[in-house]
């Protein structure tokens, strides 16, 4: 076996390429909270375009980004309507109530959808005993789904429905470069039915940090207020936004090949007497499998399989995730297969 450790824990781990690392050295700089770094405008125009919404603002990461949406809409004393097993609710912090004085409703439903049926129920009257519904958040993907990708038509349906009802909706696209490498679908109309949406350049495209939020002129400027208040406001960040340029024009298209090892990571690990993986629900390169009971919990199995060469993330006492990413090969791919079979065969032995 070799030294080298498989890390599929996230792709948030890639590290940045030789060219990624010239384009970074080389960006024009300024200081972007006087609003003169080139290059953070020029990314920030160059979202809000590929999303079709008026403007962007960087940020340091998915988290704030997904904050300031959240801070900019709401009041204190909101509800939002948002999936029980979203990155918001789950790992955030608690920052919604901390930061902004929300509270969720909570929606149910398989691999992180949800229904405008859903929505129509959760919302709540006019009355001065409850919150007030403002917004609404969906995940695409979603990443506690599976990196399942929303159905359009049921992603448009629920955003119609919030805005029948005078509630905002946002998007948290961290990964909604994979969603529309994936379907086929254009970023524009993925991000069309939202008032914001965020996005990460440190999921899969390989940039070391930076997030965008896009919306409309008014909110935007909201966005760049509270990024104020939250501290995320930086100086010379162009050299963060070359990074994600460049992956905007060299590392858009080659997720694919991460869906595609998904896939056949999926496919090798379901043949494995104890695991249970569906490469029919693998949408994009997050891929989720169960284990049997007679193999321990997810945690000592992922502490057995770092000891032989993977590592990898437990998400709950039966469950695991494998992420791929540009940084692991075909090579590894197949590796990790068997390094994870030889490993279940021990411990059921």
């Amino acid at each position: 076996m070799s030294t080298k450790l498989i890390d599929l824990r996230s792709d948030t781990v890639t590290q940045p390429t030789t060219g990624m690392r010239e384009a970074m050295m080389q960006a024009p700089l300024g200081d972007d909270v006087w609003g003169d770094d080139p290059t953070i405008n020029a990314l920030q125009e160059r979202c809000a375009s590929m999303f079709g919404k008026e403007d962007a603002c960087f940020v340091p990461s998915g988290t704030m980004a997904n904050q300031l949406a959240i801070r900019s809409q709401t009041q204190p004393g909101d509800e939002i309507i948002i999936h029980k097993d979203s990155h918001i609710v789950y790992y955030e912090a608690g920052g919604a109530a901390a930061l902004s004085g929300c509270s969720f409703a909570i929606a149910n439903g398989n691999r992180g959808f949800f229904t405008s049926a859903d929505v129509r129920a959760l919302i709540r009257p006019d009355d001065f005993h409850f919150g007030t519904s403002s917004l609404v958040s969906l995940e695409n993907t979603h990443n506690r789904g599976g990196g399942s990708i929303w159905p359009q038509d049921q992603l448009v349906d629920v955003c119609e429905t919030a805005h029948e009802f005078g509630l905002n909706t946002h998007l948290d696209g961290a990964r909604i470069w994979h969603a529309a490498v994936a379907s086929g679908t254009d970023a524009a109309t993925l991000a069309k039915p939202f008032d914001t949406l965020s996005a990460c350049f440190s999921k899969g495209l390989g940039c070391p940090a930076g997030s965008i939020v896009a919306g409309n002129k008014d909110t935007i400027k909201k966005v760049r207020h509270f990024r104020k208040m939250f501290g995320g406001t930086m100086r010379q960040s162009g050299i963060l936004a070359g990074a994600a340029l460049f992956a905007l024009d060299h590392q858009l298209e080659r997720l694919q090949t991460d869906h595609e090892h998904a896939k056949i990571l999926a496919n090798g690990l379901h043949s494995i007497d104890g695991i249970s993986c569906d490469a029919s629900t693998t949408d994009t390169n997050l891929v989720f499998f169960v284990i049997d009971k007679m193999l321990g919990d997810g945690a000592s199995l992922c502490r057995k399989l770092m000891d032989n060469g993977i590592m990898s993330e437990a998400l709950d006492s039966q469950k695991i995730r494998y992420v791929t990413h540009l940084d692991v090969t075909r090579e590894e791919i197949e590796r990790a297969i068997q390094i994870t079979a030889d490993t279940v065969a021990h411990v059921s032995n």
